[in-house]
């Protein structure tokens, strides 16, 4: 009778099981890539100035004022000088994670020792990261970071 299990057979089967568990794991290997695209979240930066000062307020209306606000997003810098009011926002914008850091921050005059300057940073649509500023001065900076790689 012919042995069923001879030398040749479990080396075919054994080569069988090699090049399936192979296959197998290639095959999961790409599914887990598939899995790791970079995502696109929501961002928004912000900047407010809360002037604060005497109550009842002085006629006319003390208010702090901005000399500048910067935005970063990965390599790309923007400077924005024209900024008026107390408040501003940027136009929400998508952003791959890949894009590895993003950077808000301003600079303001203010005028009152209760006085602040906010700035806050939204990623899909929650505040990320947020500082403050209080006291009275001139060109009083305020900013924030965050990166999307994981360390």
């Amino acid at each position: 009778m012919k042995q069923f299990y001879n030398s040749k057979s479990l080396r075919r089967l054994s080569f069988l099981f090699v090049a399936l568990f192979s296959i197998t794991t290639v095959i999961n290997s790409c599914k887990k890539d598939d899995d790791d695209e970079d995502k696109q979240h929501i961002v928004q930066f912000e900047s407010k100035i809360v002037t604060g000062g005497p109550t009842p307020a002085p006629v006319p209306p003390v208010t702090g004022k901005f000399n500048a606000i910067a935005t970063q997003i990965g390599t790309g810098a923007e400077t924005n000088y024209t900024a008026t009011g107390i408040s501003w926002k940027s136009d929400e914008f998508f952003v791959d994670e890949s894009q590895s850091q993003l950077r808000v921050a301003a600079s303001a005059d203010l005028p009152y020792d209760d006085s602040k300057l906010i700035v806050n940073m939204w990623i899909d649509s929650e505040i990320a990261k947020s500082d403050t500023i209080i006291g009275k001065g001139t060109n009083k900076v305020v900013s924030v970071t965050h990166s999307f790689l994981e360390l």
